[in-house]
């Protein structure tokens, strides 16, 4: 019976899907970088619309955190344009808050460690944003609050983004939700994504198969042999082609010279190596005046 309880859990320990694991992980990482943001805006004397700059521990080192405090009537009427995101004006806080608090995420290096989309590889690293309700400047814990953008997109660059164009068509940008699920579609424009509401986003593109790389190397380098023994067959035929044409040239010159060597009334005769004509050896008989002979 103890054996079949240790089983039981045993079995429901590890059928737990990876995606509740990975969660976690971004969960407590999410909370961990806020706190360092709230923490570095508490240290300053904050200032309405200024950035700053969260101070993390050297063992996340490429991992940068960011945050701004706003007016919710500074969001509405011009929106906010920090850390390579852009929320449009006429966006509204969901509840309606006096003052907001952008927590700005971008995790480096560290990306593949906390995110991934099975098929694709990711070619930029993860950034995201969270609001937060910032009206009670004395709380210790910020209460998140959602984004009403009012149908209109808000606008992520990635400006360091750079790939061959040959990968242009198969990428895509990912959102990546709270619940471990994320969405992509397509990126109708280089090194920018759009969405509707707060996250992490991404650009991936489609991962090679194993093999499909050494296939296409080996098409390569069979075309160029191919395209090689082609152009030396095309080679060896004109080279052929050529000599062909100069054998049939000296036959025909032979064959011409046999029929004026025998058409001609003139003998020949060899002066040393030189072949010239020659005419026959006819002498006139005297004759004496009586018609006899002498």
């Amino acid at each position: 019976m103890r054996s079949s309880i240790i089983w039981l859990v045993l079995s429901l320990y590890f059928a737990l899907p990876v995606d509740s694991l990975h969660n976690h992980n971004t969960d407590s990482l999410d909370a961990f970088l806020q706190d360092s943001a709230f923490k570095s805006l508490v240290q300053h004397r904050p200032q309405t619309g200024a950035l700053y700059r969260a101070f993390l521990p050297a063992n996340l080192s490429g991992m940068e955190a960011s945050i701004v405090r706003l007016r919710s009537r500074r969001l509405w009427n011009v929106g906010a344009n920090f850390s390579n995101f852009q929320i449009p004006s006429r966006t509204r806080t969901m509840p309606h808050v006096k003052r907001l608090a952008i927590v700005y995420q971008d995790l480096g290096n560290w990306s593949d460690h906390y995110y991934s989309v099975p098929g694709y590889s990711m070619v930029t690293s993860v950034v995201g944003f969270m609001i937060f309700n910032a009206s009670n400047a004395r709380a210790r814990r910020l209460k998140r609050i959602s984004l009403d953008t009012r149908g209109r997109s808000i606008v992520i660059h990635f400006p360091d983004l750079t790939f061959p164009e040959s990968m242009n068509s198969g990428a895509k940008c990912v959102a990546f939700s709270e619940h471990g699920t994320f969405h992509l579609s397509e990126m109708n424009q280089f090194n920018v994504c759009y969405s509707q509401d707060q996250g992490h986003f991404s650009i991936v593109v489609p991962m090679e198969r194993k093999g499909q790389g050494n296939t296409k190397q080996r098409l390569f380098y069979l075309w160029i042999i191919g395209f090689m023994l082609g152009l030396g067959g095309l080679a060896l035929v004109g080279y052929f082609g050529l000599v062909s044409k100069k054998l049939l040239k000296t036959q025909k010159i032979q064959v011409m010279e046999r029929q004026s060597d025998e058409d001609l009334v003139l003998e020949t005769v060899w002066v040393g190596r030189s072949k010239m004509p020659a005419a026959t050896v006819t002498r006139t008989q005297p004759t004496i005046e009586n018609g006899g002979f002498t």
